[in-house]
Parts: structure tokens; C-alpha cells; sequence
């Protein structure tokens, strides 16, 4: 009997009711307010979790999973390699030889790095590089570059290009640097424009010459690997004390967690969004109670609880909330099928890590999404239940 009171009653009060339009205007805005504030999250949400996977995706290509670096001379060298190949069968390993330089093309000068590399272990490692190298041979004096040093150069394939070495040898009276041209053999495309600019790449055999190092030493060793945080602290315990390892994420430290209070200031802002929508429950629900004040002191003097009269109103509340945010759902996961697989927003791809916009909706974020909703329309809702359970029978009825 209890239950057909309350279920009849929330049914009653959340009919338009004509003399009072305004008490049902008022919740719908809440219900719209809640429903646009839900969508824009899990869209939002999607939006910087693609973002920081994208970014975390180029990162962890160009910078390497892990990369052993000398802590000395000598640190790096062909008897370590074979020694780490032979205790970690699953990993991949690329030796570098690694040199600061200067690229020239007529006028212009543009600073970088060239690595010397193996390009078939290279390859294994970086699978941008091995897009960009696949079904080409590089000859000593060959060089991989960037896309963007490519168009910012206005270069061809068989271009010759002038590299200049930041280190110094003597030239009759004078230290000169040294200066090397190589042929453009092919370019790869990061899709980063710092890393297309900065990075080219050139056999290890020709860097190793040019830097008069033996060749079996290197300057480090990239190594790809599918659980880098885990392999990071087994193939440290291998290291010899002459040679030290570290992840891609530690030389992106402050930017990934920039990245992070930037999610989670988005998060608290448009969370605002449904706490302000929320105001209008409970103004809507606050005009519903004083207009129905006679009813509700008539509905206590004939036997209906404080309790009952709390829940019609907590369920009025949560009805508009739920209805919201199952509304806001429907919207804000249609919204990231249709941007996620239709071009209709294009990025710049010089500037971002992608081209289309990349949405990642995580279980965690929707989860965090509709619990906070939740909670915001439960607390909007119980203040103007409380106060309908509070009125007061004699001083209604003898008003009215």
C-alpha cells in the first residue's frame, strides 16, 4: 500500500500542471542541464584520454621504451650486448652511435642529432623508422631524415645534405669542425614535427668512422619492449656498474603530468556544469513542496509517514537526475561514435600527434562520470524532501 502512495504520487507531481508552468520548466532545464553536462564530460573525458595516448604512443616510439646509456666511457659495448641479448630472448636491442649536429641546405641551418644505427635492428625497435626504410638499402653515407626537415628544406630523394659536427678536429692552423654530406635515402613521418625536424638517422658504420670510435662501442642501446616499467628494473639488475638504463617517461615527466592536472581540472569545471543544473532540482522541487503544502499536511492527517512524503519528493529528484544523466549517456557516447568515425573535426597534423580527433573513453572515467552525477542530484534532492516532511499539519490546515 505504501509504495502505490509514493509511486502515485511522484507520478501526479511530475505532470505539467497548468496554473504552475513554471515549477514544470524549471525541471526540465535541470534535466537538460545535467544531460548537456554529462555528454560534454564523457566527450571531454574521451578527448584527453586519446590525446594523452596518442602523445604517449609517438613518445614511446622516438624516445625508445628503454635505452642503456653509458654512466663512463667504455659503459656500452658489443660484449654487453651480447650478454643482455642472451639473458632477455624476448627483448629487442639496437646499438647507437649518437652525434649533436648542425644540417645545412644552401642558407639554411637547422640543429638536431644523427644516430648511427643498424637499420635491421633499428627496425625492430622503432616501427616508424620501419615503415620508412622498408624495401630500401642504405649504402655507408646514406641518411634517413623527417618529414618536416624534408619540407622545410625543400629536399628530394638523392639530395645530398650537409651535416656539421658539433666536435672539432685540426685543419693546418686551425680546429675546424667536421663537416660530412650524405644522401637523402628516404624520410619517415612521426607525425611529431620536433622529432621529424631533429632526428635523422645514418648506418653506424659511417658514424663510427666519423667519430673515431671502435667498432664495438656504442653510445647506448635502444631496447623495445611491450612492459617497459617491469623490464626497466630486471634489466637493471643485469647492468654492469660502467652503465645505467632508463624509460621513455622519465624524460616526459612534467609534461605527462601536466597533462593529468589538466584532466582533472576539466573534470572538477565541468562537473560544475551539473552541479549548477542541480540548483534547478532543487528550486523545482522547493516550488513543488510550498505549492503542495495543503496536500501534503492533508496526506500526513490521514496516516501517510514523514518517510513516505521524504521519498516522493527524493524520488521526484532522483527521476529528473537519472533521467539526465541515462539521457546525457546516450548523447555523449553517440557523440564520440560519430567524431571517432567520421572526419568532421581535422587537426593539424604538424602540430598534433594525429590528424582526427582521437577518443579514448575510459571504464574509470565513465564510471567516476555517473557516480559524481549521481551523488550531485541524490544531495540536490534530499534538502526539499526533508523540508516537505517537515510541515507542519495544524498551521497548514488552519491556513488553508
Amino acid at each position: 500500500m505504501k509504495k502505490s502512495i509514493v509511486s502515485y504520487l511522484v507520478k501526479r507531481f511530475l505532470r505539467f500542471d497548468k496554473e504552475q508552468p513554471f515549477i514544470f520548466l524549471s525541471a526540465l532545464l535541470a534535466f537538460l542541464g545535467i544531460m548537456l553536462g554529462v555528454m560534454v564530460l564523457l566527450i571531454a573525458m574521451a578527448l584527453m584520454n586519446g590525446f594523452d595516448k596518442e602523445f604517449k604512443k609517438k613518445l614511446t616510439i622516438m624516445n625508445y621504451p628503454l635505452t642503456i646509456i653509458p654512466k663512463f666511457y667504455g659503459g656500452v659495448n658489443e660484449g654487453l650486448l651480447i650478454d643482455l641479448e642472451s639473458k632477455f630472448p624476448d627483448l629487442k636491442f639496437s646499438p647507437y652511435v649518437q652525434s649533436s649536429v648542425m644540417v645545412k641546405n644552401d642558407f639554411q641551418l637547422e640543429g638536431g642529432y644523427l644516430f648511427g644505427v643498424n637499420f635491421e635492428d633499428e627496425a625492430a625497435v622503432n616501427s616508424i623508422l620501419a615503415q620508412a626504410i622498408a624495401g630500401k638499402t642504405f649504402k655507408k653515407f646514406d641518411v634517413l631524415i623527417g618529414k618536416s626537415l624534408k619540407d622545410e628544406f625543400g629536399l628530394f630523394l638523392d639530395d645530398k645534405l650537409m651535416y656539421i659536427f658539433t666536435n672539432t678536429e685540426p685543419g693546418g692552423l686551425s680546429i675546424t669542425p667536421k663537416i660530412k654530406r650524405f644522401k637523402v635515402r628516404s624520410v619517415f613521418d612521426s607525425g611529431l614535427s620536433a622529432y621529424d625536424k631533429a632526428y635523422s638517422y645514418t648506418t653506424l658504420e659511417a658514424l663510427q668512422a666519423l667519430m673515431h670510435m671502435p667498432s664495438n662501442m656504442y653510445d647506448g642501446i635502444h631496447i623495445y619492449t611491450q612492459n617497459p616499467h617491469e623490464d626497466i628494473k630486471k634489466i637493471a639488475r643485469e647492468l654492469p656498474i660502467s652503465a645505467g638504463i632508463k624509460g621513455w617517461w622519465e624524460d616526459n615527466l612534467n609534461f605527462f603530468a601536466a597533462m593529468e592536472m589538466e584532466k582533472k581540472s576539466l573534470f572538477i569545471v565541468l562537473m560544475l556544469i551539473i552541479l549548477i543544473a542541480a540548483v534547478n532540482i532543487i528550486s523545482s522541487l522547493l516550488m513543488t513542496v510550498m505549492n503542495r503544502r495543503p496536500e501534503i499536511a492533508l496526506l500526513l492527517s490521514l496516516g501517510a509517514t514523514k518517510v513516505e512524503i521524504k521519498k516522493v519528493f527524493l524520488y521526484l529528484g532522483v527521476i529528473i537526475g537519472i533521467g539526465g544523466i541515462l539521457a546525457g549517456i546516450m548523447l555523449g557516447l553517440s557523440g564520440i561514435w560519430i567524431l571517432s568515425s567520421f572526419d568532421i573535426i581535422s587537426l593539424p597534423k604538424d602540430v598534433y600527434p594525429t590528424a582526427t580527433l582521437p577518443l579514448d573513453l575510459s571504464p574509470i572515467d565513465f564510471i567516476s562520470i555517473v557516480i559524481g552525477a549521481f551523488i550531485i542530484v541524490v544531495a540536490s534532492a534530499y534538502y526539499p524532501a526533508k523540508k516537505a516532511s517537515e510541515v507542519d499539519i495544524l498551521t497548514v490546515l488552519r491556513n488553508e
